[in-house]
């Protein structure tokens, strides 16, 4: 998928998604890999830079820790938080990187919105080298994410199965054994699968949906997402506590894998 973002998207997407659910990805990301200092580290579909700079306090100073993306305005909100950084314009399936670069090669809620999988898969491995590491986190399944099945839930009912599959294309890679198969195909060798519980994090219910409406933005009439909000008010009631902040659990599957020798 290429597209680009507006300064105000990726400063929202910052201000907004990062700390509502990604922060916390991103340190269960690093922590599972177990970045060290002096480690050169690569950040896959960075956005705005939460995993690298996750990364880079523990790389230190003598590591190296570069970023790429191929949204400029993301890029440019990483490069403002970061300037020490290394940010980089580049696609995630032609990684203008030399073969065997870095030490771990990572990248979060990106392979689904790849164009081609599987070539990312093996640009991650191509400049990862046989020694280096790769480490892929992505959501699960809809069906074992409780907060957003009930959202698909109501926007099914009020909006059709178009929708759905728009909201449904950020888990479209979350079938376990198709993920594993997929990885393995680019001549990866698992070393760890990991599937965990995460959850969106937000102050309302209100909050909520403004984000993950986004993507049917063009597509809702008012009177539609006036009624998806509505019903969404008791799908979600489960997930929101007595000050009305929103927990709306995500399955998430981590998966780290060593390339194969060719």
């Amino acid at each position: 998928m290429r597209y680009q973002l507006s300064a105000e998207a990726a400063e929202f997407y910052e201000s907004t998604f990062v700390p509502a659910l990604f922060a916390a990805w991103a340190r269960r990301l690093v922590d599972t890999v177990a970045v060290t200092p002096g480690q050169a580290v690569l950040d896959v579909a960075c956005g705005t830079g939460v995993v690298a700079r996750t990364a880079a306090d523990l790389a230190g100073a003598a590591g190296e820790v570069v970023g790429v993306d191929l949204n400029t305005s993301m890029l440019a909100v990483a490069r403002r938080i970061r300037p020490d950084l290394r940010w980089q314009h580049g696609d995630a399936c032609a990684l203008p990187f030399g073969d065997a670069s870095f030490d771990l090669v990572l990248s979060q809620a990106g392979l689904m919105f790849f164009g081609d999988r599987m070539a990312a898969l093996r640009e991650m491995a191509r400049v990862a080298g046989v020694r280096g590491r790769v480490a892929v986190q992505v959501p699960g399944r809809l069906a074992a994410s409780p907060g957003y099945r009930a959202l698909a839930d109501v926007v099914a009912r009020h909006a059709g199965r178009e929708a759905v599959d728009l909201l449904g294309a950020y888990f479209a890679v979350g079938e376990p054994d198709e993920l594993h198969h997929l990885v393995d195909a680019a001549g990866l060798r698992v070393e760890v699968f990991d599937t965990w519980l995460g959850a969106t994090r937000l102050d309302s219910v209100d909050t909520f949906l403004a984000v993950e409406l986004l993507p049917l933005a063009d597509r809702l009439d008012r009177d539609v997402r006036d009624r998806i909000v509505e019903d969404c008010r008791t799908a979600l009631a489960p997930f929101v506590d007595a000050a009305g902040a929103i927990a709306a659990p995500i399955e998430v599957h981590l998966v780290v894998a060593r390339p194969e020798p060719e």
